[in-house]
């Protein structure tokens, strides 16, 4: 297969060193600001990716549901495969993507579950639907067919309409709490510029430039 079609230059401003603000979750709401306010479909996505504890990565896409000082939190079934790599090996890494702007955001650090009254909290905020599906799905398991799946759902539909829908404690938060970050601009001739924040281990932030 041939994919020299599929190359393309980055035309973008750089990234200077005096333009960034020196907490790196100040600088993420800026270029996530950015990003919404570009229109850029989907900019909340982020991609997560884990490790077992004998080092086998995985990753898939997930949603960005908050972001504080804390760290970033996702959602999930504590049943999951990413549920399981972080109760053997509590660490992960997220990377944003905005094309459109020739951006990504990489972040690593260890992770920990929200508090249960935090995904409470959160599971009452989302669709109908969506809670429905919490509690019909084993998110990872093997199923013979859809229609077993559907059928399950109906049957917890049918079960709840009209009342409250429980919580499931097999469902909940994690937060991501960053160790470094690293924001990547695109520019011409492949000399992208990146910038590494890393963790002085005393609340500041050790600030260098990376060869693209």
């Amino acid at each position: 297969m041939d994919l020299t079609e599929l190359r393309r230059e980055y035309a973008f401003d750089g990234l200077k060193e005096s333009d960034l603000d020196d907490n790196p979750f100040s600088q993420f709401k800026t270029w996530f600001k950015n990003a919404i306010d570009a229109k850029i479909e989907l900019a909340d996505v982020m991609t997560l990716a884990t490790a077992s504890k004998v080092g086998v990565p995985s990753a898939r896409i997930v949603v960005l549901r908050g972001i504080d000082e804390r760290g970033f939190v996702f959602y999930t079934d504590y049943r999951s495969a990413k549920s399981c790599d972080l109760l053997e090996n509590p660490k992960a890494a997220l990377v944003f993507y905005w094309r459109e702007l020739g951006r990504q955001i990489r972040i690593v650090g260890g992770v920990q579950k929200v508090s249960r009254e935090e995904s409470v909290h959160y599971f009452q905020t989302r669709p109908i639907e969506s809670r429905l599906a919490a509690l019909t799905s084993t998110q990872g398991s093997v199923i013979p067919d859809r229609k077993i799946l559907e059928s399950r759902y109906e049957e917890i539909k049918n079960k709840f309409e009209g009342s409250d829908i429980p919580y499931p404690e097999n469902w909940g938060g994690y937060r991501v709490s960053p160790d470094e970050f690293e924001f990547w601009q695109g520019r011409e001739l492949r000399l992208h510029d990146r910038i590494r924040y890393q963790s002085d281990g005393s609340g500041g932030w050790l600030v260098e430039r990376l060869a693209p």
